[in-house]
């Protein structure tokens, strides 16, 4: 069965966006013949110049009969009559599943594709996208999100982490495995709340919570609840928790998880210590905690995660 997969290309687009899923689906190609076939299209096809002023040739938008939509993200705005064009053939394509490379969220969200769903976008627009889509309930810490037939993706080089999943789904992980593989990425990237982990790592937009991010990897052994972190940032913990999120785009909770994933990843991954060990280092508490912790967010347990670090 052949499944066509249309890439949606704008004046402006970001070259990855549709380079990186074009490539992964043309590598699972070789893998399994007559799985895929691509589309690049645009209003009113033709040469269609990205942020970098390469130009990709595209046919014309039609209701056309596809398996897989893929919206590209990149420079929106630059042509407002293309992004129109685009919201309005969204509203009534029809597709098994509809996706999104990085920005390519707004021009779902604006054709209502995401209402009342999960998504997510390029960290550096979470602000804006919650405050335009309402609706939409924004997970920024998250490569892609997939809520039934709609998935979207983080930003830029997320679009291969999409089409992986897309991959798999469609074909099984075995696939998936050896099309990551030929491209040299993780099958599943370690760590889904990395999109955003310079502004985390900065402390913020402004910088205002470096000394206590630094303060935190300190002591991850020990409990870090929103209280004890709003007192160290000498705040109440309601202002704390609300600045928290404005500042770096997640939760104190959630930041604190990833800093214990990544302790206790590099434990797992580097070390011969019991996972009993790592994980009270960690902050964890015990290893079964924390293997559910990997799993929610690695997609594997701790013991899988080293067997694969040590070949």
């Amino acid at each position: 069965m052949t499944r066509i997969v249309a890439i949606v290309l704008h004046p402006g687009f970001q070259l990855l966006d549709a380079a990186g899923p074009t490539t992964a689906f043309e590598i699972a190609e070789r893998f399994r013949p007559g799985s895929y076939t691509l589309r690049l299209l645009a209003p009113g096809g033709g040469q269609v110049e990205s942020s970098a002023r390469v130009a990709l040739s595209t046919t014309p938008l039609r209701h056309r009969l596809l398996d897989t939509i893929i919206v590209s993200g990149g420079e929106i705005v630059r042509s407002a009559a293309a992004a129109a064009e685009i919201v309005t053939w969204l509203k009534r394509a029809k597709a098994r599943r509809i996706a999104s490379v990085c920005s390519g969220a707004f021009l779902l969200a604006e054709a209502g594709r995401l209402d009342g769903r999960r998504a997510t976008t390029h960290w550096g627009s979470t602000d804006h996208f919650r405050r335009r889509y309402p609706h939409v309930t924004l997970e920024p810490d998250r490569i892609f999100v997939r809520d039934g037939e709609i998935w979207t993706s983080a930003g830029i080089t997320a679009g291969i982490d999409l089409a992986l999943a897309l991959i798999e789904d469609d074909l099984g992980p075995e696939v998936a495995r050896h099309t990551a593989q030929q491209l040299v990425v993780h099958q599943r990237r370690p760590g889904g709340q990395s999109q955003f982990a310079g502004l985390v790592e900065m402390g913020g937009r402004t910088g205002r919570f470096v000394e206590l991010i630094e303060w935190m990897r300190v002591h991850l052994s020990e409990p870090l609840t929103v209280e004890r972190l709003a007192d160290r940032a000498a705040m109440s913990p309601r202002h704390f928790a609300r600045a928290f999120v404005e500042e770096t785009g997640t939760t104190p909770a959630k930041a604190v998880e990833r800093f214990r994933l990544e302790h206790a990843r590099t434990g797992v991954e580097n070390s011969h210590a019991s996972l009993d060990q790592i994980a009270e280092s960690a902050g964890f508490g015990d290893a079964g905690r924390m293997r559910r912790a990997f799993l929610r967010t690695f997609g594997l347990p701790p013991q899988a995660l080293r067997r694969a670090a040590r070949g």
